[in-house]
């Protein structure tokens, strides 16, 4: 087994304990010890290697805790509708990426946002008919809860004017009835099902091909949130040697039962590929009108959103799970979402401490709110209490502010309070939810520190008594990251025992204006002691 020493740099190990180092010597895929040059020299073997960091800043690996990694990958072989300002410059693109297809493929892609359009009209079929008229489209929307398809995938998905909403899902209709072609939360499902079936691809070469971009932004270890297709390509590429990097992976709703049956638990697998909680959801998403709130939306005195999973159900599927040893990671974006969770995540907690059988679950079972973007103030504290990880998204944050300016103004709520619930003593694990943003985790750093938009906007911040200092961004995207996956002891710092996953930057994020934290570049990334991508 090699030693390495990796010399020469301004080390930040995020440990309390020992700040600061300026080598690291690394024995096969572990750190072994972190100090000077010359301690490190003298504990490596004979014929260790000397990598010498040219005095670049090292940061322990960042761990996303929140990432759609097969949608990801597929996306940059879709059209990408991001960035589109009005419907037909969202239509021209489509034009052009189905002009490139093949007669009888489908086209995929979506990310519009209907918002930043400089009419914000919402689509319909007649509009993608337009420019698709025969092949099949389905395009979601950038929150990836309103899914825009034409008519051809209307018939293919057997969906017309006598098809009943779905339970937790709505087709949006015209005044006589007919689908608009606008599909929300669940009745877009068989739609997203295509995306994830054989017809967007080879989703294992996808994967192997496209993962090195989130080395190149600093990540080694991800949480990921896709299905079952995603799970069955990491075992594949996992069985192949070929994973770049860390997998905790999610198990689908749809899949608990199986899992169970295959006696599937949180935190089972080995370092590369580890099985993580069952992923539900409640409610949609503020963008789509479909987060779950207390109070009713601006102009929509019904509407407050739609509970994709029922109370009585998600109780229910909190139990199962939990007692076969699964964590439960509940989408929860409104503030009545997020009550229903905790409510009932406070609800198992109760009765498993009344089970002999089941109370040695509580501590062991880490239980998480995927999102946790608006909650009642007096939720905030019932976290920490309840020992619930708030998985956020800081990005997300500044994105909505034009959506969250308008639509949440006045209202009684702490929104992406991540400053709060760390006061409160809840674990904050940051991550991107990429497609839907970046998953450049430095965009989400800049976004924790100065909760404005890359322009700079608003001055201060939203909220800025949410802000955090850089030591607390960084940890949400290492060492909560790491505890969310149950392996704080393996890795979120730089300390001996731990792995060796490790990033190495030109420009040291401590000395960097906070507006230019966002424009940070990674030149090294190590995983297992192993360089995995270098510029």
């Amino acid at each position: 087994m090699t030693d390495t020493v990796f010399e020469n740099a301004r080390i930040h190990t995020l440990d309390p304990a020992h700040p600061r180092a300026e080598a690291m010597l690394v024995r096969g895929e572990r750190i072994v010890a972190v100090g000077n040059r010359d301690e490190c020299r003298d504990r490596a073997g004979g014929g260790a290697r000397r990598v010498d960091l040219g005095g670049m800043t090292v940061l322990p690996g960042l761990i996303d805790s929140h990432i759609h990694s097969a949608l990801y990958v597929r996306g940059l072989e879709q059209v990408d509708l991001r960035g589109t300002t009005s419907l037909d410059e969202a239509l021209a693109r489509i034009a052009r990426h189905a002009a490139t297809l093949p007669p009888d493929a489908w086209l995929f892609g979506g990310r519009w946002d209907s918002h930043k359009w400089a009419r914000p009209v919402q689509p319909t079929r007649t509009d993608l008919d337009r420019v698709c008229p025969e092949r099949p489209a389905v395009l979601p929307s950038i929150d990836g809860h309103t899914t825009w398809v034409n008519s051809a995938a209307l018939r293919r998905l057997g969906i017309d004017a006598r098809t009943p909403d779905p339970v937790g899902g709505q087709i949006v209709r015209d005044e006589h009835g007919e689908p608009t072609g606008i599909l929300r939360e669940a009745a877009g499902d068989a739609a997203y099902d295509l995306m994830r079936s054989s017809l967007t691809g080879d989703l294992v070469e996808q994967l192997r091909t496209h993962l090195p971009r989130l080395l190149a932004v600093g990540l080694t270890s991800i949480h990921d949130l896709d299905g079952q297709d995603c799970r069955a390509a990491y075992e594949t590429l996992y069985a192949r040697g070929e994973l770049p990097l860390r997998v905790h992976k999610s198990i689908p709703s749809t899949a608990l039962d199986e899992a169970i049956d295959l006696g599937w638990a949180t935190g089972d697998g080995d370092r590369w590929l580890r099985t993580g909680p069952v992923k539900i959801f409640t409610d949609g998403a503020l963008g789509s009108h479909t987060c779950l709130m207390t109070e009713p939306y601006e102009g929509e005195p019904d509407n407050h959103g739609i509970a994709v999973t029922p109370v009585e159900e998600f109780e229910r599927l909190v139990a199962k799970a939990s007692g076969a040893g699964i964590a439960v990671a509940a989408h929860a974006i409104g503030d009545a979402a997020n009550r229903m969770v905790l409510r009932a995540y406070a609800r198992w907690q109760e009765t498993a401490c009344t089970d002999p059988a089941a109370a040695g679950a509580v501590p062991r079972l880490r239980h998480r709110i995927e999102h946790t973007q608006h909650l009642r103030p007096a939720d905030v504290p019932l976290l920490a209490r309840l020992g619930v990880t708030a998985s956020m998204q800081p990005t997300h944050c500044t994105s909505d502010i034009p959506l969250t300016s308008r639509m949440l103004a006045g209202r009684d709520l702490a929104s992406y309070a991540w400053r709060s619930l760390l006061d409160t003593g809840a674990t904050v694990a940051f991550g991107s939810d990429a497609p839907v943003e970046d998953p450049d985790p430095f965009h989400g750093i800049h976004a924790a520190v100065t909760r404005q938009q890359p322009d700079g906007t608003p001055p201060g911040g939203v909220d800025p008594h949410e802000r955090l200092d850089l030591d607390a961004a960084l940890h949400g995207f290492t060492a909560a990251g790491a505890y969310a996956s149950y392996e704080e002891h393996l890795k979120g710092r730089l300390r001996p025992g731990m792995l060796a996953d490790f990033i190495a930057l030109p420009a040291d994020p401590y000395q960097v204006e906070p507006a230019d934290l966002r424009d940070l570049t990674v030149a090294l990334t190590v995983v297992g002691g192993v360089v995995r991508w270098q510029r």
